[in-house]
């Protein structure tokens, strides 16, 4: 990275956060970040007029599934004149801390790295902030990824950094479940420098669409998995 301060742009996907997208919007640090983006992801709360009001930029994805909603906020960095250095992705839940965002960007400041996870199992862990399944799944996915790629990480946390340049390289695909899981195993295809560090994780605000459901849980782990072995 140059020494010029970097263009950071922040991708939220949001599906039903009225009560909490407002709470990530105003944690994030603005004098470091240029754009924070609210992808509406078919909510039919007020997650959207949360987010206008609290300062991000709204684009409505109507078809449900989290990728979706990411690729929805690429499409509208694709089409802006000056491009981000950097893309930061958050859940819209408040489980993560956006003030972290400083710290979590700072290996490709100060070290060149192209991308960086943020860690939940590296960092302090509120009780009952993640389900059993949640743990056990992504110490299975990080298995496989090590044994089949041969890249160790202990989480598939959604809390990410990644270059600008390097995520269109990776030409992400997925729309729902498997989002996380395909950036890292194209990262590794694609032998670029990864790392990850420790952040917090806090319970999230409200109920969660996967890990709250056994449906969603059932979904997310299949997903998951049949992607790590998709790109094989």
């Amino acid at each position: 990275m140059t020494t010029k301060k970097p263009h950071i742009a922040v991708i939220i996907p949001a599906f039903n956060e009225e009560n909490s997208v407002g709470n990530v919007i105003r944690d994030i640090p603005k004098d470091f970040v240029q754009e924070i983006i609210v992808a509406n992801n078919n909510s039919n709360d007020q997650t959207p007029l949360v987010a206008k009001q609290a300062g991000a930029i709204v684009l409505d994805e109507p078809r449900q599934g989290y990728g979706f909603a990411c690729l929805k906020g690429l499409e509208y960095l694709s089409n802006l004149e000056k491009k981000p250095d950097i893309v930061v992705f958050i859940d819209a839940d408040y489980s993560d801390y956006p003030e972290e965002i400083v710290k979590l960007v700072a290996p490709i400041l100060t070290e060149d790295y192209d991308m960086v996870i943020g860690s939940r199992a590296l960092g302090q862990r509120q009780r009952g902030s993640m389900t059993p399944q949640q743990v056990f799944g992504n110490w299975l996915a990080t298995t496989l990824l090590k044994w089949f790629y041969g890249v160790r990480y202990t989480d598939l946390g959604p809390f990410r950094a990644i270059k600008y340049d390097k995520l269109l390289e990776i030409d992400m695909k997925d729309q729902t479940y498997g989002w996380t899981v395909e950036m890292q195993v194209k990262a590794a295809k694609l032998g670029m420098k990864s790392t990850e560090i420790a952040v917090n994780y806090r319970k999230r605000i409200g109920k969660s669409k996967v890990s709250g459901t056994i449906k969603g849980t059932i979904m997310a782990g299949y997903k998951i998995i049949t992607t790590i072995f998709k790109y094989r």
